[in-house]
């Protein structure tokens, strides 16, 4: 039997490479236009050539030209000119989430409740977990019953898990069904979320396989489907956290991945649109914490005063580590006196230093995140970080023994600048490997400790190494 948690990848030739990114940059391109059109047309005031305009765009388009136009007004207006409240319905299920708050807010909840009358239970728990409890509240009645107890339900999961991303709008079937019977529904499905594959349950609705579409064609009529069933599903729990099911659905090239409750009963699937949501929102969320900021901070709409106090903490641990790398200063200001070339480098250890704790605790935390780097690895992957550390800082100790040798006609001074940052680039390696590692093992999110920490470490360990080598071979440098 085929196995249905295989598919089929798109070819990896350099043509076929060539032609998505050629499709991608003209796409880009004509979104481009669009923007800047609906500009144009919105300082005009012409809205009849407008609306026509956006009668043309995909919801998904339209979501995206109204983020990106700067002023309330100007967006409010793109998104009453949405001809049709279902219509209307598809382009809030694109939108950011302090966009919908901030189209929505002056709604009533009988308007909201009938803009989102076609759209997917999913999208809709999502929406009305944005809003205002007291909104949510009072839109859920108005909604038809089976609907408005599968939204509640979606809404009682954990944000972040499986249950909360999931959509109840699948297609299963027992799995005494025959294939014939099974076509037969599934041309009367009109329901649920796009078929990829056909679940199997029990009589108490447990996940017992799955078969994949082309199996049921090539079969006989009357075979049921427990006679042809995958029963090694790939499945996750109501409450595994959503970065986990898009590193399952990643791992084993699925379209589509059920979930499945304590008693192992089928409650939802969750499609790989959803996935590439998922991913896209971790990976921001991972950039943002190794910057320093938040995903508060990351909405241009947060106010100047609320930004700056998020900033503040990760902003603090650098000054209070470039203090101390004053007083380092300080402390050997004799050493400096006595010998001012000693100054020129200093920049130079600090920096590169910290540039090389970041590329590798980079990579760590990210083969964390992907899944690529466990603590079973731990010494394989130091002892790796520490040999590419010894060739950079090789290389780098003798491109800068040969600068101090040339630029201040000293070779002693080439020596101590050259051997400084070796050690510091040995130290900075293995540091930052270690450190997300142990980060990790201690339930703290490396994303957010490491990159502070690491640069912060490293340019106070840069200069004491430096200064302390200038130190000891002082009078070879006077």
């Amino acid at each position: 039997m085929t196995d249905p948690a295989k598919t089929m990848t798109p070819s990896a030739h350099p043509a076929a490479k060539d032609q998505a990114a050629s499709e991608s940059a003209n796409s880009q391109s004509k979104f481009d236009v669009v923007r800047l059109s609906t500009r144009r047309l919105l300082k005009r005031g012409a809205i009849s050539n407008l609306t026509n305009l956006i009668a043309r765009l995909h919801p998904a388009d339209v979501a995206r030209v109204i983020m990106n136009l700067d002023a309330p007004q100007e967006r409010r207006t793109v998104f009453e000119l949405v001809e049709g409240v279902a219509e209307q319905g598809k382009v809030v299920s694109e939108l950011s989430d302090e966009m919908i708050l901030e189209l929505l807010e002056d709604r009533n909840a009988a308007d909201i409740a009938w803009m989102l009358r076609t759209v997917p239970t999913d999208d809709v728990a999502d929406i009305l977990g944005v809003l205002p409890d007291e909104v949510a509240k009072n839109i859920l009645p108005l909604m038809k019953a089976e609907e408005s107890q599968e939204v509640a339900n979606l809404m009682a999961y954990p944000k972040g898990t499986a249950g909360s991303i999931m959509t109840t709008e699948f297609f299963s079937l027992p799995e005494e069904t025959t294939a014939r019977e099974a076509i037969q529904r599934l041309q009367q499905a009109t329901k649920a979320e796009t078929v990829f594959y056909v679940y199997a349950t029990d009589r108490e609705r447990r996940l017992t396989g799955v078969v994949s579409l082309r199996e049921l064609l090539v079969v006989a009529p009357t075979a049921p489907l427990k006679s042809m069933l995958f029963r090694d599903v790939i499945s996750v729990n109501v409450g595994t956290a959503q970065k986990e099911v898009a590193s399952q659905v990643a791992n084993y090239n699925l379209l589509a991945i059920p979930v499945i409750d304590a008693e192992h009963r089928l409650v939802g699937i969750i499609t790989v649109d959803d996935v590439v949501d998922v991913i896209r929102d971790e990976d921001t969320k991972d950039m943002l914490k190794m910057a320093g900021a938040t995903e508060e901070d990351a909405q241009m709409s947060t106010p100047s005063l609320v930004a700056a106090g998020l900033r503040f903490p990760w902003l603090f641990t650098n000054l209070a580590g470039s203090l101390v790398s004053g007083f380092i200063l300080w402390w050997f200001r004799f050493t400096i006196q006595e010998v001012v070339a000693v100054v020129t480098f200093i920049p130079v250890i600090a920096a590169m230093g910290g540039n090389l704790g970041i590329q590798s605790s980079t990579l760590i935390i990210r083969g964390l995140a992907t899944g690529r780097v466990d603590h079973s690895d731990i010494w394989k992957v130091v002892f790796r970080e520490f040999r590419i550390g010894l060739l950079l800082g090789v290389i780098c100790g003798v491109l800068l023994f040969l600068t101090g040798w040339v630029w201040q006609g000293n070779g002693y001074l080439g020596m101590v600048v050259g051997g400084a940052i070796l050690i510091t680039f040995l130290i900075s390696s293995s540091m930052a490997t270690v450190t997300p590692l142990l980060l990790r093992k201690f339930h703290v999110d490396p994303a957010v400790a490491a990159g502070p920490f690491i640069t912060t470490a490293m340019d106070i360990t840069g200069v004491s190494i430096y200064l302390g080598f200038a130190t000891m071979m002082l009078e070879y440098l006077r």
